[in-house]
């Protein structure tokens, strides 16, 4: 599929219902700024037009909580960000200009305007959603479990291009609301649910299935909010609040879900956790 506005009453497969939310609320915000219609197109696949990762990419990073959780990470081009910041910006089109600072923040606003469509666009289907997006420093550290594209504008000359990618927790997320969307309404007792196999061998070898699956680990000690300006003002030595107090716990994260708390150790000069908290699944 990679229509971005589709009209149909069928479920569309996995997390693509997700990324259909985010093209036409691109293309929604967009089209009300320039005053005329841009189409956006979701890839399923890395188009040839769109640039491979490197030095001047826009990185920004989605945090989902509530009816969603899990992470997205955005990833444009930096002619990209000049085209979304000049349209953002109401000035005219030039992909001769220097690319500055505000155009980085501008296209970072434009995201947070759509992120903010996509919430109450989603919200019939999966309920209430909060969707925090902020600038980050380059890739996620999560590996990515689907990738997908959109293209704002009318390709080759004249497009955006956004390159999505989805943490392992919110594609499971995803996955998991395509489900049970995909049940149909019925008044009738649900099936017996079967017993579980009373075979040892059996339940080992579905938990063998999950062995390799990989989840990053992340510590947070704390978060803070900083403007672009005060970024770029940082320098060896800086020094930058967390807004949480040093006996505080941090979190861990199993990406990008927060499954413990606990106080940093330091064995055999490695840095480690001491869990001291497990918050309940509903925390």
């Amino acid at each position: 599929m990679t229509d971005a506005d589709t009209n149909t009453n069928t479920v569309p497969p996995d997390p693509d219902r997700f990324i259909q939310a985010w093209s036409a609320s691109l293309a929604q915000v967009l089209g009300q700024i320039s005053g005329s219609p841009l189409p956006c197109v979701v890839h399923t696949e890395g188009p040839a037009e769109l640039p491979p990762a490197g030095e001047g990419d826009l990185w920004a990073m989605c945090t989902c909580t509530g009816g969603l959780r899990g992470e997205m990470s955005l990833r444009i081009p930096p002619a990209s960000v000049l085209l979304l910041a000049q349209i953002f910006m109401s000035e005219p089109p030039s992909a001769s200009a220097e690319l500055t600072p505000d155009h980085r923040e501008a296209a970072v606003e434009l995201l947070r305007q759509v992120a903010g469509l996509v919430t109450t666009g989603i919200k019939p289907i999966v309920g209430e959603v909060q969707l925090r997006l902020e600038s980050s420093p380059g890739a996620p550290s999560w590996p990515a479990s689907t990738t997908l594209c959109l293209c704002a504008g009318e390709a080759p000359s004249g497009a955006a291009w956004l390159e999505v990618q989805l943490s392992a927790a919110l594609a499971a997320a995803l996955r998991s609301e395509r489900t049970e969307a995909a049940k149909p309404a019925s008044a009738a007792a649900p099936p017996a649910i079967p017993p579980a196999s009373s075979n040892p061998r059996d339940n080992k070898t579905k938990l063998d299935l999950l062995m390799d699956v990989e989840l990053a680990l992340t510590l947070r000690f704390g978060t803070r909010r900083l403007l672009l300006r005060e970024i770029l003002d940082l320098n060896p030595g800086s020094v930058v609040d967390l807004d949480r107090q040093v006996q505080e716990p941090v979190d861990v994260l199993l990406d990008g879900r927060l499954v413990a708390r606990g106080e940093v150790v330091v064995i055999d000069g490695n840095y480690g956790v001491r869990v001291t908290e497990v918050p309940s699944a509903g925390a």
